[in-house]
């Protein structure tokens, strides 16, 4: 992890939750991070409770979309690494804006990519999704040589980014020092999501206000894994990048297949490490009106094999870990919870 020592490092979408955890993590590697996303759209946020605004080299609250602001910030930044985190990130709010998602997560990609092809980035990571795959309810987890898809506006954006980025790779960076791979992870968890619609932030939501966990979709199955995971492999990914070309292309980072569990599973399992009687749970029998798919698993072959990656935190692993993360932020200490789960991942890589 010297590797990141003074790096500067760029980053879009830090204010999310995901963002957050990256952005933290880089600056306790001591890396000199600048952050380029929106204002955190939610009043209760990771990137706030943890004042990182305060925290990095240089903080943009900008629109993706705007080209020429970008490009000035990404050239100021001299950033020698840059991941793109930043997105629509929800399938259901795609159905109720779906030109907002489309802009946001192929147009804002467009504009990253031109801004690092202008100011010639070493390392560049994509950040993309598990659902880009055409999603045919196979039993066997999806393949980086899969045909990509999406039945959703928000899967088919960032199927969409998978093309556009292999476009670039192509056209203008096979014979640059600009390394570029994209990233398929699984279903993050991890504590400081506050997002809608996803079962984890659901669980805590219901935990501390004492409400009744109503659940739809329980027989869904999806590669759920702690936000350290993906991370720890995009850190990596990166620092192989920097000098290596073979490394660019899509990369898949998910759990190992027993941790594969229905949201009943994964519901049962928080249950189990929860104090008793301390939640009720209901399981919602009505369809929703907009399509979700109910079977969506991971292949990590190749970064097993390639990058010598693994997962090191199972399922109940991550659980538990989510859980101690709310007894912290109960008590108003987040940060701290959140700088020893990362010295404690990175203590088992």
């Amino acid at each position: 992890m010297k590797f990141w020592k003074n790096k500067n490092v760029f980053i879009t979408g830090h204010t999310g939750f995901k963002g957050s955890w990256l952005t933290l993590w880089l600056l306790q590697l001591e890396a000199s991070v600048t952050g380029y996303s929106l204002k955190p759209e939610l009043k209760k946020n990771l990137f706030d409770e943890l004042n990182l605004e305060k925290k990095i080299k240089k903080n943009y609250y900008e629109d993706i979309r705007d080209y020429e602001k970008l490009y000035r910030a990404v050239k100021l930044s001299k950033a020698d690494v840059v991941f793109h985190l930043a997105a629509q990130p929800l399938v259901l709010e795609s159905y109720n804006k779906p030109i907002e998602t489309l802009q946001t997560n192929v147009l804002g990609t467009a504009n990253l990519l031109q801004a690092c092809r202008d100011t010639k980035i070493k390392s560049v990571i994509i950040v993309t999704t598990d659902k880009c795959y055409e999603n045919k309810e196979w039993i066997y987890g999806y393949r980086e040589v899969d045909r990509l898809g999406g039945y959703d506006p928000y899967s088919s954006s960032k199927a969409c980014v998978e093309l556009l980025t292999s476009s670039f790779n192509n056209s203008f960076f096979k014979n640059t020092k600009t390394n570029l791979a994209t990233v398929r992870a699984g279903n993050v968890i991890g504590g400081g999501d506050w997002s809608k619609n996803r079962i984890v932030p659901d669980i805590i939501q219901s935990l501390n206000n004492y409400n009744k966990l109503k659940i739809r979709n329980k027989n869904s199955t999806r590669p759920w894994q702690h936000v350290l995971e993906p991370l720890s492999g995009y850190l990596k990914l990166a620092r192989l990048l920097y000098t290596n070309k073979k490394y660019s292309g899509p990369w898949n980072f998910g759990p190992n297949e027993k941790d594969n569990l229905t949201v009943e599973e994964i519901t049962k399992l928080f249950l189990k490490n929860l104090p008793k009687k301390s939640l009720k749970v209901e399981y919602l029998k009505k369809k929703q009106n907009n399509h979700e798919a109910s079977l969506l698993l991971l292949d990590i072959s190749k970064v097993k094999k390639y990058l010598g990656w693994n997962p090191k935190w199972n399922c109940e692993t991550a659980i538990k870990a989510v859980i101690e993360w709310n007894k912290y932020y109960l008590l108003g200490k987040s940060y701290e919870i959140m700088k020893k789960q990362i010295f404690d991942y990175n203590a088992n890589l």
